[in-house]
């Protein structure tokens, strides 16, 4: 059911639906209508270690697949599509202010522990995510401190209170507008928990070693939610991660028996254990390798690109990077053209901004760094720059949908670099208990590269996740009039204003700020056997695997 939407939501939703490709590169048509197969166990293979499987502390896509798999979000997104529909709400709606949203819950829903959905469990877990304190809050919350503002007792936070005035009907309430929402309410991390769960095994308890973190029984072993498969867990020594059917589920139940996630870090072993039969399917193939996978009799799946790829610029631990000359040089120093051509996914594009060209705010007249080795020595040299070096960190051992092989990239960038007088240490470290705490948790580096894919069709979940406030991963706290701009634009009621405000937000980005150079726009895929039907690509790289079956 569709939830109904005032004209502050509708709007956005209706301009900025986005479809998939399908299956792009090969014939799924085996002449079988196999829609009513059912039973098996469907192989996956991850290219990293999930951190846990709390969604509230998690935000990255290797988390967040098997999370999806077991936990659900009041609203969610139509399969193979950015647009929204009802998930544990069956319908929602706001006041004309935008702050107090009602959500009318679906009836007979039970978590995985046989307690049931209500509205009483739907304010207990937006009161939990406000109240986190000490270091629970400090962890990796990444979505809560961007979408909420803050936790009690900050002058920036936006939620206000959640109420239940009956079992079916939640009212979350906001201290203000914010331009996330409604979309924001079909985050992973927002999935909604089982609150006796929580309590009976301490999912708060969140301890800080050195330079990361040790979460609770209920993050690592006993994750409870309302999803189609339930935890079947988590075997470190083998890689695999166990998911079985929710015989229990409120909805069409899921078609295969078994889930398992298979983390296979390296890129190549993933594509032989594809070739091999012991997975069925394999995400983020490397651009090569994705026809000459086709040509083999694998279905290709691709996904429109909503994402992009950067080099982050940390201004914190060299004070020469906070001369914006020397960013600029940065920027005039790659080759990005070609490196989209050599190592871009089939149909990436340059990007010139944050944001791709189908979301609100998007600005065709943004400057432009054209690749230019003596611009950038030009300004190197009036910066008093020259012979800078800088340490840059790249993530090992792990494919995003925006960076199939970061160890390529970070080559290539690396070399544009030093062709322009840039020295640069390069720094490899692990997606998870490395590369992500060091540099978005302690800015250790100079530079690095990362990405986003988008989680809803919004400015502010570009933008405004990465510079609607100041983040360690930049470094630089004194770019007030960029977050004042940003949060000034996000807090936009009218749609057209808004549309303006980020356009110029983005100008600004381009030429007056650069705290980060945009590099690609790129479409990643998935790759399955020939076994594998109704598995549905996603743009957001969303999948739910409830809907997949097996041929025999």
């Amino acid at each position: 059911m569709r939830a109904p939407r005032t004209v502050i939501a509708a709007g956005v939703i209706a301009a900025m639906t986005i479809g998939v490709a399908g299956c792009a590169e090969s014939d799924r048509d085996n002449g079988e209508d196999q829609s009513n197969a059912t039973g098996g166990t469907f192989i996956f293979a991850g290219a990293g270690d999930p951190k846990n499987f709390d969604p509230i502390f998690n935000d990255d896509g290797e988390s967040f697949r098997p999370i999806r798999q077991m936990y659900e979000t009041l609203v969610t997104h139509k399969p193979g599509t950015a647009e929204l529909q009802g998930g544990l709400a069956e319908s929602w709606s706001n006041d004309p202010t935008g702050k107090i949203w009602t959500f009318k819950l679906r009836q007979g829903v039970t978590f995985h522990d046989g307690t049931t959905l209500d509205a009483a469990a739907v304010c207990a877990n937006f009161d939990r995510w406000y109240n986190m304190k000490g270091e629970a809050a400090q962890s990796q919350m990444i979505y809560y401190a961007d979408v909420f503002g803050g936790f009690a007792g900050n002058p920036d936070a936006v939620y206000d209170n959640c109420k239940a005035p009956d079992a079916s009907t939640a009212v979350v309430t906001m201290k203000k507008y914010k331009g996330a929402f409604p979309g924001a309410f079909a985050l992973t991390a927002f999935s909604i928990a089982s609150p006796a769960a929580m309590k009976q095994h301490g999912s708060d308890t969140v301890t800080q070693n050195g330079d990361s973190f040790s979460y609770s029984a209920f993050a690592n072993e006993h994750p409870t939610g309302t999803g189609a498969f339930t935890f079947g867990g988590w075997n470190k020594a083998t890689g695999e991660i166990t998911l079985n059917k929710n015989a229990n589920y409120w909805g069409e139940k899921a078609k295969v028996d078994k889930v398992i996630i298979k983390i296979i870090k390296d890129e190549n072993t993933r594509k032989q254990e594809l070739r091999a039969g012991t997975v069925q399917a394999i995400d983020f193939p490397a651009p090569a390798d994705r026809k000459a996978l086709a040509d083999e009799g694998y279905q290709v799946l691709e996904r429109p690109a909503f994402n992009i790829l950067y080099l982050g610029i940390n201004q914190k631990n060299n004070p020469k990077l906070k001369d914006l000359r020397v960013r600029q040089a940065i920027a005039y120093a790659l080759n990005r053209a070609q490196l989209v051509q050599t190592k871009g996914p089939g149909g990436s594009v340059v990007a010139d901004q944050f944001l791709p060209e189908s979301v609100l705010g998007y600005a065709p007249d943004v400057q432009k760094y054209d690749y230019s080795v003596d611009k950038a020595k030009q300004l190197l040299s009036e910066a008093g720059a020259t012979g800078l070096t800088l340490n840059f960190y790249y993530p090992t051992e792990v494919s995003r949908p925006y960076m199939p092989n970061p160890q390529e990239i970070f080559t290539v960038l690396a070399n544009d670099l030093q062709a322009a007088g840039i020295k640069v240490n390069g720094v490899p470290r692990p997606w998870n208990g490395g590369f992500k705490d060091d540099v978005q948790q302690f800015g250790k580096q100079d530079l690095h590269i990362l990405g986003w894919t988008g989680d809803y069709n919004d400015p502010g979940n570009f933008v405004g996740t990465f510079f609607g406030r100041p983040k360690v991963e930049f470094g630089d706290d004194a770019m007030a009039d960029m977050f004042t701009a940003v949060g000034k634009a996000d807090a936009t009621v009218d749609q057209e204003a808004k549309r303006t405000a980020f356009e110029q937000v983005n100008r600004d980005l381009a030429a007056k700020w650069l705290p980060a150079v945009p590099i690609w726009h790129a479409p990643p895929a998935i790759v399955t056997t020939k076994e594998v039907q109704g598995l549905v690509p996603s743009p957001l790289t969303a999948e739910e695997f409830d809907t997949v079956s097996l041929t025999k």
